[in-house]
């Protein structure tokens, strides 16, 4: 089970930053080719990315680099020379399928050019047009590479015509579509980042709510938010007692013969017990057990 609770953008034309994301706590940390970089530093981040990749221990934390758009002239170099120090993912902003595929192509020649194993660099599309969250399953479809979605709710909104609230009732319907096609897809579905960074109650409101919606973690751009977020996405002490709970009775059903059991006057069925074995891993997985 891999763990991507949290994704951290980072700026890549930060120095400082870049060398110190591996140490912040995240689960992942997205080093930003894009809307972090002006224009005229475009060149010297994708550089400094690359050599950071190259050389800094980011062995704790998954690398996603944010490539600029395909239809910007900086999206071939972010391609051809981010991935020759193999990041584990690119991240493609208001990615449309016909996007992952070319690039999903591109991949394919670097990965045999340099011997890297064949699908190694992984895709994170962006959903952040009123097309993208239409389309959204055809869009994971579109290459196997594919292993989570991140929403991007200020693109979304402004491509909506309408304001982003911090109660984002606004994205409702967003949020739901795209973490039921993830799931479906069997992959992660990565929230929106909550942008005021001193609203820690508005900061557990949205996270809250994000997971109730099927989100199955969240981006964050700034590092005293990881905390939180991976407080609400672990497993509390009565859920880790409930699961453990469930699977204790399986195992004396099964030890009795029985096809069916009940726990606490309630019938207990497949999806009750398959909640409860995800539940004892992640708590085995982060140390709650």
């Amino acid at each position: 089970m891999k763990l991507r609770r949290t994704m951290l953008f980072m700026p890549g034309n930060n120095p400082a930053m870049v060398q110190d994301a591996a140490i912040l706590g995240s689960d992942s940390i997205i080093l930003d080719l894009e809307d972090a970089v002006s224009l005229t530093e475009k060149d010297s981040a994708r550089i400094l990315v690359r050599e950071a990749i190259k050389t800094v221990d980011y062995s704790e934390v998954e690398v996603v680099v944010r490539i600029n758009p395909l239809t910007t002239e900086f999206a071939t170099e972010d391609i051809d020379v981010i991935s020759r120090v193999k990041p584990d993912a690119l991240m493609i902003p208001k990615a449309t399928e016909e996007e992952l595929q070319e690039v999903s192509r591109r991949l394919d020649l670097i990965e045999a050019e340099e011997g890297f194993e064949n699908k190694s660099i992984k895709l994170i599309p962006i959903v952040e047009t009123a097309y993208g969250v239409e389309n959204v399953y055809n869009i994971i479809k579109a290459s196997d590479r594919v292993t989570a979605v991140l929403l991007g709710a200020e693109d979304l909104t402004s491509d909506l015509g309408i304001k982003r609230t911090k109660e984002g009732n606004e994205i409702l319907f967003a949020r739901n579509r795209v973490a039921v096609a993830c799931r479906a897809m069997r992959v992660d579905s990565i929230d929106t980042p909550f942008t005021d960074t001193n609203d820690f109650e508005g900061l557990k409101k949205d996270i809250i709510l994000a997971k109730s919606l099927g989100m199955t973690g969240k981006a964050s751009i700034n590092p005293r938010q990881i905390d939180t977020i991976h407080s609400i996405y672990a497993p509390t002490e009565s859920e880790i007692i409930h699961a453990q709970r469930v699977l204790d009775a399986m195992e004396q059903a099964e030890a009795e013969g029985k096809g069916v059991f009940s726990l606490d006057g309630k019938m207990v069925d497949a999806p009750i017990i398959n909640r409860a074995k995800t539940t004892v891993a992640l708590s085995r997985q982060l140390g709650l057990i």
